[in-house]
């Protein structure tokens, strides 16, 4: 297995710049597993392949407004700082971050101060800084990443002092991935219509985009469950696996909550004969990351019917987790344990989303079902259109 059979040729004019309207207008390739045939639908038939009985399982999260563009201390340079995550090891009070900055080379030494100003990337030299950034270490093992100590700056709306939530939402902007160039819409199209209040992604869970209120209403009184995991969505998402040997890619690691509501949805969905259908990647991971071997079972005890039909399962359950992590990285030769269909977008050539969807179909399914998706002019990757492997 090498990291090429993971690519294919993308036509740049079939990356989607901007989300369907409405939402659930979007195309929908259905692949078969079982006899690798595909058929072409749009998003609201998505209803024609669930059961009673069926549980969708979505990733919540929020996309926090993760970039910052502000100017150089001493220098006035530009420089672009994406928030990936909070680092609780270095500040227990949450004002360092792991980040990617740009340009990086400019941005080496410990002490640089970059100042953000209201309004962010638009902002006039006029508007008030409402939040610095220290530039203090080198992230180990991140390809670049920085140790970033953010300060606020002046009063909040309240005239209270502003709290670093207030400044990076006074200063930022929802980040869209960088095949993204031409959207100018309104951000909120970049978030889910369940998304939760808080915000902890850098990039959203986009297999979910494709849902409206009413869809979601739709499925329930089909009698489909619905629950909700949460996974923190990290800007490593779109990196592609620079190594030839994808065994040898370095997996980055998100934290993740699947609460025990969710665990006994999904062993009462098993034992009723039904499918956990996971809506996007991110909530594939999450679902089976929650997989713990050798788990005794919960009550009742069904776990043998519940999981028998997972190949190479063999004892296990699926847990309740909160605030963990993980670095789950599925690959041909991988073993799903609970998940049985997914919704997802079509993806970014030579990613682990790739292999993620691979390794669930076959790469040899799943190639055929792109090349389709080509030929029949679908949009492609986080506004694009859906896919789904049942």
């Amino acid at each position: 297995m090498r990291t090429d059979d993971f690519d294919y040729p993308l036509p740049d004019e079939l990356i989607a710049q901007a989300p369907a309207e409405p939402r659930d207008s979007c195309r929908l390739l259905v692949l078969h597993r079982e006899d690798g045939s595909v058929e072409h639908r749009r998003f609201t038939d998505i209803l024609d392949y669930l059961e009673p009985g069926d549980l969708l399982v979505a990733n919540k999260t929020r996309v926090m407004p993760a970039r910052l563009v502000g100017k150089k201390r001493g220098t006035g340079g530009v420089c672009e700082t994406l928030l990936l995550k909070r680092r609780e090891d270095v500040d227990p009070l949450g004002g360092v971050w792991e980040c990617l900055v740009n340009p990086g080379k400019r941005l080496r030494q410990p002490g640089i101060v970059i100042e953000y100003r209201a309004g962010g990337l638009h902002a006039p030299d006029s508007a008030p800084v409402v939040l610095t950034g220290e530039i203090l270490d080198f992230v180990e093992d991140s390809k670049g990443g920085r140790l970033v100590r953010f300060s606020p700056v002046g009063e909040g709306p309240d005239g209270a002092p502003r709290t670093l939530d207030e400044a990076i939402h006074a200063a930022g902007h929802v980040p869209l991935p960088p095949y993204i160039t031409s959207y100018e819409g309104d951000p909120e199209k970049y978030q889910t219509v369940y998304a939760m209040t808080e915000e902890h992604s850098a990039a959203a869970p986009t297999a979910g985009l494709h849902f409206t209120p009413e869809l979601i209403e739709r499925i329930r009184e089909a009698g489909v469950g619905w629950a909700t995991v949460e996974l923190e969505v990290g800007i490593d998402t779109f990196r592609l696996v620079t190594e030839d040997d994808p065994t040898q890619h370095v997996m980055h690691t998100e934290r993740y909550h699947v609460s025990q509501e969710v665990v006994d949805a999904v062993h009462a969905t098993k034992a009723a004969g039904h499918r956990v259908i996971a809506v996007g990647t991110t909530s594939v991971r999450s679902l089976e990351s929650a997989w713990e071997d050798g788990a005794a079972p919960s009550e009742p005890p069904v776990t043998a019917r519940r999981f028998e039909d997972a190949p190479g399962a063999g004892d296990g359950d699926v847990v309740a987790r909160e605030n963990a992590t993980t670095n789950l990285y599925l690959m041909p030769g991988s073993t799903y344990h609970v998940v049985d269909a997914m919704i997802t977008n079509f993806h970014v050539p030579r990613s682990t989303l790739m292999m993620l969807v691979s390794a669930f179909a076959t790469r040899e399914q799943i190639m055929a079902a792109y090349q389709s998706a080509i030929d029949e002019r679908y949009r492609f990757l986080s506004f694009g259109d859906a896919m789904l492997i049942e």
